[in-house]
């Protein structure tokens, strides 16, 4: 598949390009959590469509799913966003938020790259222990906060609750990855490079 690459979208009329249809039809009804989120998500969209934002937007799936226990996984980085998060879901919802840094292990455990170069400690983000952290307490939404490329991933492959991310870190554009491709400037100079992106950088 090119999707990206494809000028038509003849799919947004029905147009099936792929054998998978019946296969992915299947998985939406023989779920019943499948087909429940998908409701909920397409009521959100036609109800709403330009009229919520992101955070009005989780607190409204979360209200029609059902949901009292929230969970925010967030960056140390951005511990005032997850300070007003926390307070806003709270009067929703029973709230649980867990930093990055918990646990405080030392990247010497792992031989990690640090940031700083010191002989002192410095704790690993530990996305795995937020993600068992907020197991524990049975959360049933998490909600992804400025975590880093990895961790975020790690943190969705251990969480049992389902993610959702309500921003990704990206330190050079304020955390809006999509401003690279908005930026006729980053544009060009992402679409020219050649091999690794940090050798064409340096």
């Amino acid at each position: 598949m090119k999707c990206a690459s494809c000028k038509d979208k003849k799919c947004y009329k029905g147009k099936d390009c792929t054998e998978i249809k019946e296969e992915a039809k299947a998985d939406y009804t023989k779920n019943k959590e499948n087909l429940e989120i998908m409701k909920v998500a397409s009521t959100i969209e036609a109800k709403y469509y330009m009229k919520l934002t992101r955070i009005e937007e989780i607190i409204e799936f979360a209200q029609q799913r059902g949901y009292k226990k929230l969970g925010i996984a967030f960056c140390i980085g951005l511990q005032n966003e997850a300070g007003a998060l926390n307070k806003i879901l709270s009067k929703y919802f029973e709230v649980y938020s867990v930093v990055c840094k918990v646990c405080g292990i030392d990247k010497n455990d792992f031989s990690l790259d640090k940031l700083h170069d010191s002989t002192k400690l410095e704790a690993i983000c530990n996305p795995i222990g937020q993600a068992k952290i907020l197991n524990k307490k049975k959360t049933e939404l998490n909600i992804a906060l400025g975590l880093c490329i990895g961790h975020d991933i790690l943190f969705a492959k251990y969480s049992q609750a389902p993610v959702t991310t309500l921003a990704v870190k990206d330190r050079v554009l304020a955390h809006n990855p999509l401003g690279a491709i908005y930026s006729r400037y980053y544009y060009d100079v992402l679409r020219t490079l050649k091999g690794a992106v940090s050798n064409d950088f340096i």
